[in-house]
């Protein structure tokens, strides 16, 4: 079945997803942060600007840290989900606001950093404004788990699987690639994983801003073969989503 591409404001693509990106997108490896305090990039006291930070999942790395984190989110469902879920951590400070337009103070951010919204930043306005709040010698870090798409016979017939029923996919994948042309950047990368039974799955499937919803036609059948698919692949009731977390830093010339 071929897919039907279409457009949705990248600022409220995940209206409607809000309860499953909260409750089964992945989380990012504790490793990152002993490994940006080796790097002499991350200190106990830097003040850090989470850009469309979304429910919060990037930003309570850094919370758990001690940092003061702002939080700038444009949407509004999604940035009250990141209040409640974040609302044990004095050190958050939420604001509505935007890659191009944060609403923050200039030379104000000692690190700034994005996860999988960057793909959808825009690049030109992004990379001025992230001058503006930026102190001196300030980094940009970009994280983001990557799924892994070959490697084991679940990977590939999962992305198989989305390529059939992802409305716009490839023009997201293609995104990714707008790292090259923000900045010049170093990269780290760690294993990270998720261990799903089937509503474990069904959810994080239907996290995703690409995928049908339960109004579209073909959405039954989405899930009939998504149930297939697990039933195939499981062991022991569990799948295995493997990632690359990724890790691009750097500072902005």
């Amino acid at each position: 079945m071929p897919n039907t591409g279409y457009k949705v404001d990248p600022k409220t693509r995940f209206s409607s997803r809000v309860e499953n990106y909260i409750k089964y997108r992945p989380s990012y490896p504790n490793e990152i942060i002993p490994f940006l305090i080796k790097q002499e990039i991350l200190k106990k006291d830097s003040k850090i600007a989470d850009i469309g930070s979304g429910t919060g999942i990037l930003s309570e790395l850094f919370l758990k840290n001690g940092n003061i984190v702002y939080g700038i989110e444009p949407n509004d469902d999604m940035r009250r989900a990141s209040e409640n879920f974040l609302k044990k951590y004095s050190n958050f400070m939420s604001i509505k606001g935007s890659a191009e337009s944060t609403n923050l103070r200039e030379l104000s951010i000692d690190l700034i950093t994005a996860g999988q919204a960057f793909h959808w930043f825009m690049l030109n306005e992004t990379k001025t404004e992230f001058r503006r709040i930026l102190k001196p010698k300030g980094y940009v870090i970009l994280i983001w788990n990557n799924r892994r798409k070959y490697g084991t016979n679940f990977s590939s017939d999962y992305e198989q699987f989305i390529l059939k029923y992802g409305t716009d996919y490839k023009e997201v994948r293609k995104n990714e690639k707008n790292v090259d042309k923000f900045f010049k950047y170093n990269k780290a990368t760690f294993y990270n994983y998720q261990e799903l039974n089937f509503e474990s799955l069904k959810g994080r499937l239907l996290s995703t801003s690409y995928i049908p919803q339960e109004e579209s036609a073909n959405f039954i059948q989405m899930l009939n073969e998504l149930k297939e698919l697990y039933n195939k692949h499981q062991k022991n009731g569990l799948i295995r989503i493997e990632y690359d977390t990724e890790i691009y830093f750097g500072q902005l010339n």
